[in-house]
Order: structure tokens, then sequence, then C-alpha cells
């Protein structure tokens, strides 16, 4: 999928059926170092694999700006967040107890600004920055390995302009 620019408006959130497919907001954590892009890759809580920090809606925000709050609460990590969305993933999200439930998230880039020592999710995950390939790699969702393999900020501040 191509990244597209449109205006992000507010969600009001209505209910949602279990068995229903969820979407959730996720960020592409991303610096340079080196000359070279990295992505910034959290531990899920339950598994301890290799994802990006996303979450569900929340009433009120925007898409990009629930995706900043989740990279804040789950990997410690402010930036600057873009309205363009990268691309969407599907993955089955393991719940306790449950059937696991289908989703699909959608991803914003977030350019790292500042790596905070205490966050709130700290002591339940793991952070660490790869390089696009290794972090490509690492996550098991092939969509997204894509969407982080193809990933160019070059081309993204070129579209903003």
């Amino acid at each position: 999928m191509t990244a597209a620019k449109q205006k992000l408006l507010p969600m009001r959130l209505q209910s949602a059926s279990k068995r229903d497919v969820r979407t959730q907001f996720g960020a592409l954590c991303w610096r340079i170092h080196d000359d070279k892009v990295q992505i910034l890759l959290i531990t899920s809580r339950g598994t301890g694999r290799w994802i990006i920090p996303k979450g569900w809606p929340m009433d009120g925000a925007t898409p990009s700006a629930a995706a900043a709050a989740e990279a804040f609460e789950e990997a410690g990590v402010e930036g600057k967040i873009s309205d363009v969305v990268l691309g969407v993933f599907s993955y089955q999200k393991n719940m306790p107890d449950e059937e696991n439930m289908p989703c699909i998230a959608a991803v914003f880039p977030l350019k790292v600004k500042k790596v905070h020592e205490k966050w709130p999710e700290a002591k339940e995950r793991r952070r660490k920055w790869f390089s696009q390939k290794k972090a490509a790699e690492m996550v098991s969702e092939p969509e997204l390995a894509q969407l982080i393999r193809s990933f160019r900020p070059k081309v993204l501040s070129r579209r903003k302009a």
C-alpha cells in the first residue's frame, strides 16, 4: 500500500463486536544514526515478540495522535508524528482466555526526538534500535516487515512539502 496524505480528524468511537476485525494505530519509530535509518522495536508483553508500539483508537484523538501516545506509553519515546499513513498490516492479537482477535494496524511514522529513561511500560517491555533490514527480519508479520523495508524518510519529507 502506498502512503496517502489526508486531513485526519479526531475520532468518535462506536462499540464493536469482539468477533469483528478491530483497528489499531501503530508508530514506526525511527531515527538517523551514523547516516543510516534505524527503527525502534519493542517486545510484546505476552510472548516477547518484537513489534512496533500500537494500540486501540482513543476517543477524541486523531489516529496519528493515538499512535504517538502508544509510542510514549510502550516505548518511552516522543517525536514528530506524521499524518501520512505508511500502510497497514494484519495480525492476530493474542487475548488472555479468549480466541485470538483479528486486527488491522495503520502505521504512522514517528521521527524520534526524545528517548525517556523511565516510561509507563518500562518494566513490561524491552526496546531496541535496529537497522531497517534487521528490524524487518525481527518482526513476525510479513506486511509489517515490508513496510519497514520500504520506509524512506526522504520520500515522506517530499510528500509533505
